[in-house]
């Protein structure tokens, strides 16, 4: 159980001074300040075929803001052009070494035509009534701005803090982090006791909103099957085999599989299972023959921890058998993708844990409630810390499943995760009226 939290009437002098700063003229303005910066070179496509990101400008914007508020601030690169920032606030008192994480990278835009919301530019943060859209609203730069703008606060008021707060603002995390997060965790020597991850956790049911705290990561893996089967005229489809009517047979059979897993504390929405993002078969100008292959590339999402890519693999193959063993002419193969695209899941940080509980203090302080504690479905680098052993845990404002254009973000929530990430640092840190 969490311990009894305040309520907002007891708010001290410091926090009721810190939080009459935050404004959502404030959060909105520096949403739109970070929205449009390097972009389209921001946009990090999943697909390891496609170009990598150049998230340079919006690195050193987000690191000389950090340095305005009087942080020590290094530029790290696994590649020339993605420098991740690493930027440091340590008074030299003792206590908990915390890392605050964000990427820097996003989403690709998609076709502009189709982002009516903000005048046909994705990158043109439009606020409408209290929603502010644009790329990059929700995943993720209006959930740094939290982060940001708490620290900034806190840096006005002139306090310090009892022990040092990191702010590790990744590249390369829409492909998993192998330029971002795991080189700073395994090249650079990043850690700390403790690490948030500033990614939508919000929800909405009817008039009711909260924001919650993933206290753990679902897995995931990318794969690639092919079908093979005989050409033949469309006109004697007996004459062939017909790789493409094989494949639906087994993406539906795959749809319905249960994948091996037990059960873990806390499932993400969804559970383990399949989601095809693409079918490929057949040439231009060959569209009287039945194709020799038909390709898919498939996602197996909501994995749980014990889930490994052979399992995954073996459960497949086990659906094959079955098919094949129906039908002597089914053949299929899997194939992994390169790239990181394999990730486990994590294991649930305890509820108990210092930042958990500090936390939820917070939020209850600003929004009334206890927060709803969740295992989250998405990849973010969270993941990579919780991988490395620093107990990790994700709370932000951005809703938690964004569309895929006009993207945005609440912005009453980001209001109130600012100034729940404000009083959870004055908590964490201990910090006391100067």
């Amino acid at each position: 159980m969490l311990e009894t939290l305040s309520t907002p009437s007891q708010l001290t002098d410091l926090q009721e001074q810190i939080l009459a700063g935050i404004t959502q003229e404030k959060c909105v303005q520096l949403i739109k300040d970070l929205v449009p910066t390097g972009q389209p070179g921001c946009g990090n496509s999943i697909d390891p075929e496609a170009p990598m990101a150049h998230e340079e400008d919006i690195s050193r914007q987000v690191g000389q803001h950090l340095q305005s508020l009087g942080l020590d601030v290094e530029w790290v690169s696994a590649i020339e052009g993605r420098p991740n920032v690493v930027g440091r606030w340590n008074d030299g008192l003792p206590g908990p070494s915390l890392i605050f994480n964000d990427h820097l990278d996003t989403y690709p835009s998609c076709d502009p035509k189709e982002w009516h919301m903000s005048g046909h530019n994705p990158y043109n943060a439009t606020l409408r009534g209290k929603y502010l859209y644009g790329r990059g609203t929700s995943d993720t730069r209006g959930n740094m701005t939290c982060q940001l703008i708490a620290i900034e606060m806190l840096r006005q008021a002139g306090v310090k803090i009892n022990g040092e707060l990191i702010c590790a603002y990744t590249v390369d995390e829409e492909r998993h982090g192998k330029a971002g997060a795991l080189h700073l965790l395994n090249d650079y020597g990043l850690t700390a006791d403790y690490e948030i991850t500033a990614e939508p956790t919000s929800w909405t049911e009817g008039d009711d909103w909260g924001i919650g705290i993933a206290l753990a990561h679902s897995g995931l893996c990318l794969v690639d099957i092919e079908t093979t089967g005989v050409r033949s005229h469309i006109w004697r489809p007996d004459e062939g085999v017909n790789p493409v009517l094989h494949m639906a047979q087994l993406i539906e059979t795959l749809r319905n599989t249960t994948f091996t897993h037990d059960a873990p504390q806390i499932y993400g929405p969804t559970q383990p299972s399949i989601c095809p993002v693409k079918i490929e078969a057949g040439q231009i100008g060959e569209g009287q023959f039945t194709p020799p292959s038909c390709k898919a590339r498939v996602w197996v999402i909501g994995l749980v921890p014990g889930m490994t890519y052979e399992s995954i693999v073996q459960d497949m193959e086990t659906v094959i058998a079955e098919l094949q063993a129906k039908d002597p002419t089914f053949q299929a193969t899997i194939t992994q993708v390169e790239g990181e695209t394999f990730v486990p899941a994590s294991i649930e940080v305890s509820e108990n844990a210092e930042h958990v509980q500090a936390l939820s203090r917070a939020y209850q302080q600003i929004l009334g409630k206890d927060p709803v504690l969740y295992r989250k479905n998405a990849y973010c680098d969270t993941l990579r810390f919780a991988h490395s052993g620093i107990p990790s845990i994700t709370f932000g404002p951005g809703e938690d499943g964004w569309p895929p254009v006009n993207e945005f973000i609440d912005m009453d929530k980001v209001v109130a995760a600012t100034k729940i990430y404000a009083l959870f640092l004055l908590d964490f840190f201990k910090v006391q009226q100067g």
